[in-house]
């Protein structure tokens, strides 16, 4: 789910969009394969539920907008998205506040 990069961490993300509020639900798979589930308020219509997707991480763990970047999955649940300038050992941290890492 958390991966350490050279220019951040990456989050690989499950996103259900059009949900009643945008919320992170718990973990989807298992070991490698996992990935964080997240329901987005936002309709699947002209990248706004990315848009929100983005947003949602961005206040998540503090960071500017310009700072998260969806790196692939663009029209599909499944996404991988770059955290710019965080740490493994904060990301983490602040997901354990969420959920149970």
């Amino acid at each position: 789910m958390l991966r350490a990069t050279a220019e951040g961490v990456t989050l690989a993300v499950r996103a259900r969009p059009g949900a009643k509020r945008t919320s992170i639900n718990g973990v989807y798979g298992e070991a490698m394969a996992a990935e964080l589930k997240v329901s987005i308020q936002a309709a699947p219509i002209e990248g706004r539920a990315n848009q929100a997707l983005i947003a949602f991480f961005a206040e998540l763990f503090g960071l500017p907008r310009s700072a998260v970047e969806l790196v692939s999955g663009g029209m599909s649940q499944s996404k991988v998205l770059l955290l710019r300038g965080m740490t493994m050992a904060r990301a983490t941290a602040v997901l354990a506040q969420k959920i149970d890492v």
